[in-house]
């Protein structure tokens, strides 16, 4: 598909009877109308976004002139929406009805593999049960998985005990390893090239660990298992044919938990909770692709974003859960968000000239209100925050839930109205006039997750089309990882010279320090 082509979003005529629009912004405090649109289990109120009616046209005109009706057909045909690696995205068809046989045999093989590992019908090589699975996986193999595992595994599951190991650092390996016997163990490598560096040398790390235990390299191929579009690769470091499951180079890795990429989902949750998880996410697929623009959510919490980022100075979204098995939801959606569209070049490439995606971040609440809310409250800076809850608590502490909820409706209120301050109290004034979403989950359960991630995916998607970025790709990623191999040469290298006089000096200090031993300095 030939890239398409449109006048910058700057010079669009929506965009600029928007920046029209926000010159003198109305104060909208006391005159925010209901504003809320259902989605399955979803409850969506963007009440407190300050959108009248002229924004309202003018936002839903931006979406018309940028081609987001094109490029979400595009998106569900297959067309290479990915430019700059001329591929498709389909993630989307991972979760579909009539999903291609290759997709449906794929998923068919690992969740019945993740079924016998439940059930106790997949045994290690000594004849024990599976009590404890390592999935070893970076960024979209390991943040949207252990979101979704850690939000919805109950603790009396059935299912073993799931551990994630991503970061590079040994203390991550060995907090990972400590109390674990490697027959009762099962291995998980999730890497689509197999070949990110902080897979290899954790798994190598794993490998070892547990070729040293057990004194049996044969009993390798019984405990570890690969998801990986390079199967070679994966075969080479002894991965058993059958324990090999295919990603293909449409899935993004931040899209790719609803492949198997989610095989740790599915051990914790089962068949039955993957394929809840699954028909969450097409109801809003469904939603996103046959919904008009101004009611389509997707798209309006792309335009709401729009508005608050480039046209009101809001250089940082806050995610703000209201449920503790939420609280990894932030990590999830700052890798979906930023590393989508932190990009500064268009699809044309030429520089954008308008803002994209601003940092987002966030944490557990109501941890939050004693910590980061101040800032929000009283601080000079401009944000955009959403603020998710689940109405239905799924426990039986109703007075924790009931202040839990209370807590979340007060402090978007309080973003949104403030609080006058008078000449004897100037301390006590909340400027307020910030823009918030409130999303409302029915309960939290697999079908109400896999509808807030894939309506975040497909904001995500919008965002991208208006600012005319391509949010599949990430080379700025690739640069660090250029420059670690030199200088780690470098640092492990007798004699080697840095290559760049700006870490020349620190790379002298480590050395030097290694040298002189642990004691050296140390004063008793």
């Amino acid at each position: 598909m030939s890239a398409r082509r449109s006048s910058p979003p700057h010079e669009l005529a929506a965009w600029r009877r928007l920046a029209k629009l926000a010159e003198p912004r109305t104060d909208f405090r006391l005159g925010a109308a209901a504003n809320w649109l259902r989605l399955g289990p979803l409850l969506v109120d963007y009440s407190k976004q300050g959108i009248d009616e002229p924004v309202a046209r003018a936002l839903v005109d931006l979406a018309v002139e940028s081609g987001v009706e094109a490029a979400i057909d595009d998106l569900f045909a297959g067309a290479a929406v990915n430019r700059t690696e001329d591929r498709a995205a389909l993630h989307t068809s991972l979760r579909a009805e009539d999903c291609p046989d290759e997709v449906r045999r794929e998923r068919d093989r690992f969740l019945d593999i993740a079924e016998r590992v439940r059930n106790g019908g997949y045994r290690g090589y000594t004849g024990k049960y599976i009590d404890t699975v390592v999935s070893i996986g970076i960024g979209g193999s390991q943040l949207g998985p252990e979101l979704v595992v850690d939000a919805l595994a109950p603790s009396t599951s059935i299912a073993p005990e799931i551990r994630f190991l991503a970061n590079i650092d040994g203390a991550a390996a060995r907090a990972t390893l400590a109390g674990l016997d490697p027959a009762t163990t099962l291995v998980m490598l999730i890497s689509k090239s197999f070949s990110t560096l902080e897979m290899r040398v954790n798994a190598a790390t794993v490998r070892s660990w547990f070729i040293e235990r057990t004194c049996n390299p044969d009993a390798l191929a019984r405990h570890f298992l690969a998801v990986t579009a390079n199967e070679d690769a994966a075969a080479e470091f002894g991965v058993a044919d059958e324990h090999r499951f295919r990603l293909w180079d449409w899935v993004g890795g931040r899209f790719s938990l609803w492949s198997a990429a989610g095989l740790p989902i599915a051990i914790a949750l089962g068949r039955d909770g993957f394929e809840d998880l699954l028909a969450g996410a097409r109801e809003v697929d469904d939603h996103f692709r046959s919904t008009p623009l101004g009611r389509n959510l997707p798209v309006l919490l792309a335009l709401l974003q729009i508005w608050n980022t480039n046209f009101h100075g809001a250089a940082t979204h806050a995610v703000l859960a209201y449920d503790r098995r939420l609280k990894l939801l932030p990590d999830h959606l700052q890798q979906l968000e930023m590393e989508s569209n932190g990009k500064s070049v268009r699809n044309d490439g030429q520089s954008t000239e308008t803002h994209t995606a601003p940092i987002v971040w966030g944490g557990e609440e109501t941890n939050g209100q004693h910590a980061f809310h101040q800032l929000l409250h009283q601080g000079t800076r401009a944000f955009s925050a959403d603020l998710i809850a689940s109405i239905r608590p799924g426990h039986d502490l109703d007075t924790h839930h009931d202040w839990l909820l209370a807590n979340c409706l007060a402090q978007s209120e309080a973003m949104l109205l403030g609080r006058e301050g008078d000449a004897t109290a100037p301390h006590r004034r909340v400027r307020g006039g910030h823009p918030t979403t409130t999303i409302l989950l029915e309960r939290l359960d697999a079908r109400s997750l896999g509808a807030l991630l894939a309506l975040y995916e497909h904001k995500v998607f919008c965002l991208g089309t208006i600012w005319q970025i391509n949010p599949f790709d990430q080379w700025g990623v690739e640069l660090g990882k250029e420059l670690a191999g030199p200088i780690h040469e470098e640092l492990t290298q007798s004699g080697g010279a840095a290559r760049n006089p700006a870490s020349a000096d620190m790379l002298r200090a480590i050395k030097r320090a290694r040298d002189a031993g642990p004691d050296q300095g140390r004063s008793d």
